[in-house]
């Protein structure tokens, strides 16, 4: 599985940066980051150390369903729910619905962080 480069950067940074892609007037090089947080508690917070052993074990269990994965894990299904959401909102899982169910799949565990 590849690592995610992962950015921190102001956020009027940021969002002068996606203005100057939108406009054109930047391009992006291949080994950027894709992925931004405004500060370094806050890439703290979502990559904390329980949600990096999560998203380890979403990757060897490739569970079925959150709530197969809240059985797994012990954690409560709605705390579960709320962590993947947040992760999948950076593009760190992926969520995908099948049929009555949505299945969480890992999409890192190894993370590269730039600090601009």
């Amino acid at each position: 599985m590849k690592a995610i480069v992962i950015g921190i950067m102001a956020q009027e940074k940021i969002r002068e940066r996606v203005l100057a892609i939108a406009r054109g007037e930047y391009k992006p090089r291949s080994g950027e980051p894709k992925i931004w947080f405004t500060s370094m508690r806050s890439l703290a917070e979502v990559l904390s150390d329980e949600n990096r052993a999560l998203l380890k074990v979403i990757q060897e269990t490739q569970p079925q369903s959150i709530t197969s994965l809240a059985e797994t894990t012990g954690r409560k299904t709605s705390n579960l729910s709320r962590t993947l959401r947040t992760m999948s909102n950076y593009g760190i899982v992926e969520m995908l619905r099948e049929k009555n169910h949505v299945r969480p799949v890992a999409k890192a565990t190894e993370f590269h962080i730039v600090a601009a």
